[in-house]
């Protein structure tokens, strides 16, 4: 049903083309670096043998039905073939008529995990408010350690601004280690509710596998009630010296002062810095 058209091959092969042509006018790789694009430009307005005489600049212009394009996104994943800046523009520029078309790829457990991180990121792209929160939050709630879609999720609802911090807060609880360190790292730009605040010094002090990340954490927070409880952290017998280094930043952050240095004699990260003094 979908013409799966490999955009960026046929402007390989036009690049190469015109190299080849105009090698001779430059007189190092730099200057034909420079000239790249208004090279692209100029393919993307010119006639294209590949699409029977248009320009690639126009080739989905024709085109508005959203769900449709959404559609030919997912096809052109399927079939392994890089799916074209110029049918991802042409979906962000159609706004809010695309927003459930991609809501629904991005929901769609039967999807692949790149067609519904790329209807996530396009999600981004496009004015969609709040609409999409309870589909991140199901995509969080499940998030396993290393977890591109869920990362994505999590960017789309730091963009949707304070709303979301009732939502996540009512079912904080409920939710996995994974999902609450994604959900706090969300919440720490809204400072000002104690419930965030005790949340995360509880995770600074219940996860010592993770001491710098909720350092790092607090520092946005910029809760200046923390500074007693990292400054303690400080001198700490099992932090690394990377842990260090971000709970010391944490202090700064918060207008704290650091006024002691420790060694960390033996630590792989300690010893290389040392080394280059």
């Amino acid at each position: 049903m979908y013409d799966i058209l490999d955009f960026d091959a046929n402007f390989a092969a036009y690049l190469e083309k015109w190299m080849q042509m105009n090698k001779s006018k430059f007189k190092n790789i730099e200057q034909m670096e420079d000239a790249m694009p208004e090279v692209y430009m100029r393919w993307l307005n010119s006639p294209a043998a590949f699409l029977e005489g248009t320009a690639p600049a126009m080739y989905f212009e024709k085109f508005s039905d959203p769900q449709m394009l959404v559609n030919w996104v997912s096809e052109y994943e399927a079939a392994k073939v890089p799916v074209p800046d110029l049918l991802l523009e042409r979906i962000s520029d159609l706004g809010k008529h695309s927003l459930y078309p991609l809501m629904r790829a991005a929901r769609d457990k039967d999807n692949s995990i790149q067609t519904r991180m790329t209807a996530l990121n396009l999600l981004k792209e496009i004015d969609c408010g709040e609409e999409p929160m309870e589909i991140c939050m199901d995509i969080i709630d499940r998030r396993q350690e290393d977890d591109e879609l869920a990362d994505v999720a999590a960017e789309l609802m730091a963009n949707m601004g304070a709303g979301v911090v009732k939502p996540i807060l009512d079912r904080f609880e409920e939710v996995s280690d994974n999902a609450q360190e994604t959900y706090l790292d969300i919440l720490v730009n809204y400072p000002g509710d104690d419930r965030i605040y005790d949340l995360l010094m509880s995770a600074f002090i219940s996860h010592s596998d993770k001491i710098a990340l909720y350092a790092s954490f607090i520092g946005k927070l910029g809760d200046e009630r923390a500074l007693d409880t990292l400054k303690k952290a400080l001198n700490l017998q099992e932090i690394t010296y990377l842990d260090y280094l971000e709970i010391r930043n944490a202090v700064e952050m918060l207008g704290g002062v650091v006024e002691t240095e420790r060694e960390f004699a033996g630590d792989p990260y300690y010893e290389s810095l040392k080394g280059e003094r």
